[in-house]
């Protein structure tokens, strides 16, 4: 079961459903970004019905008096899956409670971002978090916690990098802060307050390393399965955009168990079920004149889906493989399988932003050609409406040794030979 929201649904995930004749609710979003109509949609009140006719009781908790220990009968819900975190309202309005399975408390789990530091607690117990009023932020003197520089400030409740803010020092905090209260005054009425809720805000510890984000999906039995890994490349040490990722089957290699023995720590405190997230770790370098592995961190965890935009579907131009019909099969990629003859090829989404200076409503057209034409193997152009996002494509790419540079230039170029402008641009 789906529900597809904005801010956008690929032809690929649509595919998908049509063929697997997944049940869709029957939502607003739908006539707004075009969907086909040959999915397989059900109206509000029968796609609760249905979710809840799928989902078989759930003990209440039992505890052991001999060895104390908490045991679960798993129930057998369905697997559900949203397309954007824009879903997340309608699902704590509707789904809350089934037969014992609180879904709504699951989601807050990690969508609650002091909820999430509390349960990984005891997995990471040097890693200091505080969660503050926003109004109380301007008086806040970091230096008297527990902290030390830099450190990172966020909505405890929030997504896609708004109102995160990296502190380098004391003197840092109270132009960061004034830029924090002017970001969520601008954003207000953007987003619901599932979205992005800019009452608290959560100051952490800076996680240093490489970044990696990772769509995995858990089982009936909180048992994790990663379906892909992809490294967050950045520009620079300043850089916090979302411009490429990459995957291949070096970093699936190097990551995967060690990912995976973490993610099982989360199934086994949070106790959920048929549940697809994505999640963002931090690695540092590993040690090899001690032999020790590189340490992890996490940066955050997002509820009921994978890479947002359907940036999931790297998965499918890198190895064949399809996440969107795994998690609803509860199937299992054979990673000794898909990586067979993958040495050497790297795996890469190039998100295209618009250059900043660029007001959208001037925008003529954008000449996709000539942008294609600068890479040598692109597996999908997706063209986005620019005058509805900050960016003009998502496009899926192959790389190797040879094309590296090419990969420089996606990260590092402004993009701005792309575009042409209407005759008569707006004045400010």
């Amino acid at each position: 079961m789906i529900i597809l929201e904005e801010p956008y649904v690929s032809t690929f995930l649509q595919d998908t459903l049509d063929r697997l004749r997944v049940p869709v609710l029957r939502n607003a979003a739908i006539d707004i970004l075009n969907v086909t109509p040959k999915l397989n949609y059900l109206s509000s009140e029968d796609f609760i019905r249905t979710y809840m006719e799928n989902s078989s009781a759930i003990s209440n908790e039992k505890t052991n008096e001999k060895t104390n220990e908490k045991s679960h009968e798993k129930s057998s819900v369905p697997p559900l899956y949203s397309s954007s975190e824009n879903a997340l309202e309608w699902i704590s309005q509707n789904l809350q409670n089934l037969n014992g399975y609180d879904l709504q408390e699951k989601i807050q789990y990690f969508k609650d971002k002091f909820k999430f530091r509390q349960l990984m607690q005891s997995h990471f117990p040097d890693f200091h978090y505080a969660k503050v009023p926003l109004v109380e932020l301007t008086d806040l003197d970091p230096t008297t916690m527990q902290f030390q520089f830099p450190i990172i400030v966020k909505p405890n409740i929030g997504f896609f990098s708004v109102g995160v803010y990296k502190v380098n020092t004391s003197a840092d905090w109270k132009p960061i802060v004034e830029k924090i209260h002017q970001e969520m005054a601008n954003l207000q009425d953007m987003f619901p307050t599932s979205v992005v809720d800019s009452a608290e805000f959560i100051i952490e510890d800076c996680i240093e390393g490489d970044e990696y984000a990772v769509d995995v999906y858990f089982d009936n039995h909180s048992q994790p399965v990663i379906l892909n890994v992809m490294k967050h490349i950045f520009s620079s040490p300043e850089d916090t955009s979302d411009r490429l990722y990459i995957t291949s089957k070096e970093i699936i290699e190097s990551t995967h168990d060690r990912f995976q023995e973490i993610l099982r720590e989360i199934g086994k405190a949070s106790g959920i079920q048929k549940f697809p997230m994505h999640i963002e770790f931090r690695m540092t370098p590993s040690q090899n004149e001690s032999g020790n592995e590189g340490e992890i961190g996490i940066i955050e965890a997002n509820a009921m889906r994978f890479a947002g935009l359907c940036v999931t579907d790297l998965a499918y131009f890198a190895y064949g493989t399809n996440n969107y019909e795994m998690f609803f099969k509860q199937e299992k990629p054979d990673w000794h399988t898909v990586l067979r003859g993958k040495e050497g090829k790297i795996y890469a989404m190039i998100v295209g932003t618009i250059p900043r200076e660029l007001k959208l409503e001037d925008i003529e057209s954008v000449d996709y050609q000539a942008f294609c034409d600068k890479l040598s193997n692109v597996m999908e152009c997706r063209e986005m409406d620019v005058h509805k996002f900050p960016l003009f494509t998502i496009t899926f790419a192959e790389f190797d040794e040879s094309t590296k540079d090419e990969m420089e230039w996606a990260l590092k170029s402004d993009f701005h030979e792309f575009f042409h402008l209407k005759s008569n641009p707006t004045m400010d």
